[in-house]
C-alpha cells in the first residue's frame, strides 16, 4: 500500500472523519440512528452514492467546464441516489419505509458534494474511489456506533430488526441486554443523538490528545538519549 493510499484511508477513518471532524451529514445522522439497522441502511446507501459519484466525477473531470461543474455533480449525485432508492425499494422495502425522506435527501448530503468538488475533480479514478470508500466507511462507523449506543441505552437491546436487511434468518440476531428494561425515550429522540455524538467527538479528542502526548514523550526520550561525539584534542 502506497503512502498516498494510507493517507486517504487515515483521513477518511480518523484524521478528517466526515462526522466527527468535519461535522457533515448531521441531519440524517441524528434523525435515523435510533437503532443499528437504521444506521447500517443509511450508511450503506450513502457509501454507494459517495463511491459512485467520486468515480463518475473523476472520469469526467477533464471534460466539464468549471462554470457548470456543480450542476453536473448534482445531477450525477441525484442519479445515483435514485438508483440507491430504487434498490432499497426492491430489496429492503420495509427499511426504506422506516428511513423515509432521508434516503432521497442523500442528494443534499454535504459529504458527497464536498468530496466530489474537493477531491474527485482533481484526482485520478483509483484515488477518487479510495477516497470515497474511506470517507463513507468512516461515516458508516460513526453511524453504527451512535446507533448502537442509542439502541442500548434507549431500548436495552442490540441488533433489533436486522431482518430488514439480512432477511428472516437475521431475526434471531437481536440481543436482549437487560430484562424488564424501562425504555429511556431521551436516547431514542434526536436530543439523545446530539448528546451521543458529543460523547463520541469528546472520546476522539481524548484519544488524539493521548496519542499526541505519547509521541511527544517518545520524541523527547530519543533526543535525550543522543550521544555527543567530540573529536580533537582535549587539553
Amino acid at each position: 500500500m502506497t503512502g498516498e493510499s494510507k493517507t486517504l484511508i487515515n483521513n477518511g477513518l480518523w484524521t478528517n472523519n466526515s462526522a466527527l471532524v468535519q461535522l457533515l451529514g448531521l441531519c440524517p445522522m441524528l434523525a435515523v440512528t435510533g437503532t443499528v439497522v437504521n444506521a447500517l441502511g443509511l450508511g450503506l446507501a450513502t457509501m454507494v452514492v459517495l463511491v459512485g459519484s467520486n468515480a463518475a466525477v473523476s472520469l469526467i473531470r477533464n471534460y466539464v467546464a468549471d462554470s457548470i461543474r456543480l450542476p453536473a455533480f448534482v445531477m450525477i449525485i441525484a442519479s445515483l441516489t435514485t438508483c440507491a432508492e430504487l434498490l432499497m425499494q426492491a430489496f429492503t422495502y420495509e427499511l426504506y419505509q422506516v428511513l423515509g425522506i432521508f434516503i432521497p435527501l442523500i442528494v443534499t448530503n454535504c459529504i458527497i458534494l464536498g468530496r466530489a468538488d474537493a477531491f474527485a475533480r482533481k484526482n485520478r479514478l483509483i484515488p477518487s474511489i479510495l477516497d470515497g470508500l474511506s470517507m463513507s466507511f468512516g461515516f458508516l462507523l460513526v453511524l453504527l456506533l451512535l446507533g448502537a449506543m442509542r439502541e442500548v441505552i434507549g431500548q436495552g437491546t442490540l441488533f433489533t430488526n436486522m431482518q430488514l436487511i439480512f432477511g428472516e434468518s437475521a431475526r434471531s440476531w437481536q440481543l436482549q441486554l437487560f430484562d424488564n428494561y424501562p425504555n429511556f425515550l431521551f436516547a431514542v429522540l434526536p436530543p439523545g443523538a446530539f448528546v451521543g455524538l458529543g460523547l463520541l467527538i469528546a472520546l476522539k479528542n481524548l484519544i488524539d490528545e493521548w496519542v499526541k502526548q505519547r509521541q511527544q514523550g517518545q520524541a523527547s526520550q530519543v533526543v535525550g538519549s543522543k550521544r555527543v561525539r567530540v573529536t580533537g584534542t582535549v587539553n
